[in-house]
């Protein structure tokens, strides 16, 4: 029954019917495009990391944008190929991984994208503090892999957790934004 009322929100939703329409392959693409024209960090000669790639939308909308640097998608799940896209299939909390996306970079990484999240459970509470514990491990790699002056985007739930990791954030990084798209 979940399931079925979900399908049907889905199918109501605006950016849901648009990101069909548009070839995108998931909704989430409007976010990033959102997000881009905002803070302008996408740029034709990024070098980004997309953590959490799958389906594809956030890395879709940054393979358009991008034409001289270098894009690589991570993901535990499989992902289709994207164009100029180099997909590697792992988990960015295992140290193999995070060593491939160093040497795939050589300390020359602009961007990291997180767009992930835990498989729900249905409990918001329990939902938001295993998504901003996925946040927190994203800000702790992206300290030791982004240049001077490298963008982090990530998502992050509103829940009892958000001021821990938004005050680690800002211990981090020396611009911090908050920014939910539309």
């Amino acid at each position: 029954k979940k399931s079925n009322s979900w399908k049907i929100k889905q199918h109501r939703d605006q950016f849901f019917k648009k990101s069909k329409t548009l070839g995108y392959r998931s909704r989430a693409s409007f976010k990033l495009i959102e997000l881009n024209r905002k803070f302008k960090f996408i740029k034709k000669n990024t070098n980004l990391l997309d953590i959490g790639s799958c389906p594809g939308g956030w890395t879709q909308v940054a393979s358009q944008i991008i034409t001289i640097g270098k894009i690589l998608a991570v993901d535990i799940k499989t992902m289709e190929p994207i164009k100029n896209v180099k997909f590697l299939k792992g988990d960015i909390l295992e140290n193999n991984i995070k060593s491939e996306i160093t040497r795939y970079f050589k300390s020359n990484l602009d961007v990291i994208l997180s767009d992930m999240a835990a498989d729900t459970t249905g409990s918001k509470s329990l939902d938001a503090i295993r998504t901003n514990q996925l946040c927190t491990e994203v800000i702790h790699f992206s300290k030791d892999t982004l240049k001077p002056k490298g963008v982090l985007v990530s998502k992050l739930f509103m829940g009892e957790d958000f001021i821990e990791v938004k005050n680690l954030a800002k211990s981090i990084f020396k611009n911090v934004n908050f920014f939910k798209p539309e």
